[in-house]
């Protein structure tokens, strides 16, 4: 099955003690890659969070939004800095008997002060919330491969008429092949009747050029190529296995092929229709483009 590797998807999980909310976006990328962006308490979860990425996606870079709330009650002291305190105390006294004014006798003045009083919170066991965490974020890239699955259905049904437009003009390019060898002919023999009496044409020579200019411009293997190459292409994309580098080298391919055939081709006809053949193989290049 196709998927484009562009999409979005999010995924909550609560319980008594934690609440959950992931969100992850993908966009187009040769590999895969993934930016977590969380609290640097969650960070002992980033191997697991990598691993159950790596389970759902195999391409795109992949940005993903934690967001954790701890709802236990927390642990919490105050902490005191009584040197600090003290010097604060003894500076005010300073500038007090200096400024001849009243000294300082408040210890909520003291306090107010910076850094003399600090809240420290204990940090607690994060370990009960990996489930919740990961239920949330598997949830999120569940829905977020759903709306991959639904853009590569529509990608899949372009790709598909596209190759069908491409074989109609490799069937065009087939048909043409037989006149541009009588075209050559015709223009063989009026250049030797402007040339010579009609009793000194010699047919055989004429057949011999013929042929050989035959040889040089017969793009048949090219075109039973192409060929082979759309049923591989049909193939492909039917597959339930990621198939955005199978399919790149497999229009690489093709267009091998058509340049070859543009090589030989020698009539504006020809040339037309590999011109619309570039032209097309161009457009699904860009549409694989955002295909896992």
């Amino acid at each position: 099955m196709i998927k484009s590797m562009t999409g979005f998807g999010a995924g909550d999980f609560e319980n008594d003690d934690f609440k959950v909310h992931v969100e992850v976006k993908t966009v187009n990328q040769r590999y895969l890659e993934t930016n977590l962006h969380m609290h640097y308490s969650l960070a002992m979860f980033e191997n697991d969070i990598t691993k159950k990425v790596k389970s759902f996606l195999s391409r795109g870079k992949a940005d993903i939004n934690i967001s954790l709330k701890d709802k236990r009650d927390a642990d919490v002291t105050i902490q005191i800095d009584g040197s600090l305190a003290k010097a604060y105390k003894s500076a005010l006294d300073e500038i007090s008997e200096l400024l001849d004014m009243p000294k300082v006798q408040s210890v909520t003045s003291i306090a107010n002060y910076s850094d003399v009083m600090k809240i420290d919170e204990n940090s607690k066991d994060m370990e009960p919330g990996r489930e919740p965490l990961m239920n949330a974020l598997e949830t999120a890239l569940s829905n977020l491969v759903a709306m991959r699955e639904a853009e590569g259905s529509n990608i899949k049904s372009d790709l598909l008429e596209r190759i069908d437009t491409l074989e109609g003009y490799t069937y065009e390019l087939e048909k043409l092949a037989p006149q541009l060898v009588e075209n050559y002919r015709q223009r063989v023999e009026k250049m030797l009747s402007e040339l010579l009496e009609k009793d000194q044409i010699d047919p055989a020579r004429v057949i011999q050029e013929v042929g050989l200019y035959a040889d040089r411009i017969n793009y048949t293997e090219e075109t039973v190529r192409l060929r082979s190459h759309f049923d591989q292409f049909r193939k492909m994309i039917e597959s339930p296995e990621p198939i955005g580098r199978k399919i790149d080298f497999l229009i690489q391919e093709m267009n091998r092929e058509i340049n070859t055939t543009a090589s030989k081709a020698n009539s504006a006809g020809a040339s037309q229709l590999v011109v619309d053949v570039k032209s097309e193989i161009e457009k699904i290049r860009e549409q694989i483009q955002n295909i896992e």
